[in-house]
C-alpha cells in the first residue's frame, strides 16, 4: 500500500511539475512576443519616422539587412552608410505589420519571424532572426522581399530577366 502511494504522490508531483512548467514556459513566451512585437513595431515607426540612432539601435552590432534587390546584403554599417542620406532627407520608408508569426528557440535567446507588411511597393514581406542581447530583443538579420501574386509572376518575370539575366551570369563567373 505504501509503494502505491507513494507511486501516486510522485506521479501528482511530476503533473503539478510539468503543467506548472508549461505555464510558466507559456507565460513567458507570450511576455517575450509581446516585447518583440513591440520592438517590430518600433523599428517600422523609427524608420517611418526617420529616427535614424533609434531604427539602427533594434540591429545587433554583428547583423544583416537583406533587401529587395539581390544586390543588398550588407552588414550594419554598411546599411547604415546605405540609408543615412534616405533618413537625413526625411525620405524612408513606413511598414505597417498586417500579419506578424513568431517563434522561439528552445533556450528561448533567439526567436524568428515572418511578416506580411502594407509598403509602398504594396505587400511584402519581412522575416527575420532576433537576438536577446543584454536581456533587449535586438534584430540580428533582417529580410525585405516584395511578393509576387502567382497570377503575374510570368510578367514580372519578362521584366526582371534581361537585368537579371546578366546578373546570374557574372555570379556563375565569379563563384
Amino acid at each position: 500500500m505504501k509503494k502505491i502511494i507513494s507511486l501516486f504522490l510522485l506521479s501528482s508531483f511530476l503533473i503539478f511539475s510539468n503543467s506548472v512548467f508549461a505555464q510558466k514556459k507559456g507565460f513567458y513566451e507570450n511576455v517575450q512576443k509581446k516585447n518583440i512585437n513591440k520592438l517590430l513595431d518600433d523599428f517600422n515607426t523609427f524608420a517611418a519616422d526617420a529616427d535614424f540612432d533609434k531604427y539602427f539601435d533594434c540591429f545587433a552590432e554583428e547583423s544583416t539587412f537583406i533587401g529587395t534587390d539581390a544586390t543588398e546584403v550588407w552588414n550594419k554599417k554598411e546599411f547604415k552608410d546605405w540609408a543615412k542620406p534616405y533618413f537625413d532627407k526625411k525620405t524612408t520608408w513606413n511598414f505597417k505589420s498586417l500579419k506578424r508569426n513568431i517563434y522561439f528557440s528552445k533556450d528561448g535567446n533567439f526567436a524568428w519571424f515572418d511578416e506580411i507588411l502594407d509598403t509602398q511597393m504594396k505587400i511584402c514581406r519581412g522575416s527575420g532572426v532576433l537576438e536577446k542581447v543584454g536581456g533587449k530583443w535586438k534584430v540580428k538579420q533582417y529580410v525585405l522581399s516584395v511578393t509576387v501574386p502567382n497570377e503575374v509572376v510570368d510578367e514580372v518575370t519578362k521584366i526582371k530577366t534581361p537585368i537579371e539575366d546578366a546578373m546570374i551570369h557574372k555570379l556563375k563567373i565569379t563563384k
